[in-house]
């Protein structure tokens, strides 16, 4: 198998939810589960908060971001809605989960139930350099073409 390369990240649970885990040796993301009391329906075309009672300290230079689970997307049209969602490394909150049901019926949260993935990544800084026109950036072959400039096949 291939080296994989590990991030030691501090975290505090508030709730019973065990840690997020990995699904299989080479997951990118791990498994959030939803910390609830009891079970939740949201309802087509509703939104949901959904506690994980996870609270992390990421270094610096790293974001979490919070993703569909392919799985609930396919069967059931739930989401999470601002996908992918950044926790920032200066967060210390609870991780949420903001889940919207597309579907055509009522989906139920049960406590203890994986709702979303956690990916950790590495991100740069921009530090902008401003030019006085667009004439002075560096031409490329794509140019200016935005959506769809290169057909629908």
């Amino acid at each position: 198998m291939s080296e994989v390369n590990e991030l030691r990240v501090r975290v505090a649970r508030s709730g019973v939810m065990a840690l997020p885990e990995y699904a299989t040796p080479l997951s990118a993301g791990l498994d959030l589960r939803a910390n609830l009391e009891r079970p939740t329906v949201i309802e087509p075309g509703a939104r949901a908060l959904i506690p994980t009672g996870l609270h992390i300290e990421l270094p610096a230079g790293f974001e979490a971001q919070v993703r569909p689970r392919s799985g609930l997307a396919y069967k059931h049209g739930l989401t999470v809605l601002n996908a992918p969602g950044t926790i920032d490394a200066d967060y210390r909150g609870d991780i949420g989960v903001l889940l919207i049901n597309l579907g055509q019926a009522a989906f139920t949260i049960e406590p203890g139930e994986r709702i979303a993935q956690l990916v950790v990544a590495p991100f740069t800084r921009v530090q902008w350099v401003p030019v006085e026109d667009t004439a002075e950036l560096a031409l490329s072959e794509r140019g200016a073409g935005g959506f769809g400039h290169t057909g629908t096949s």
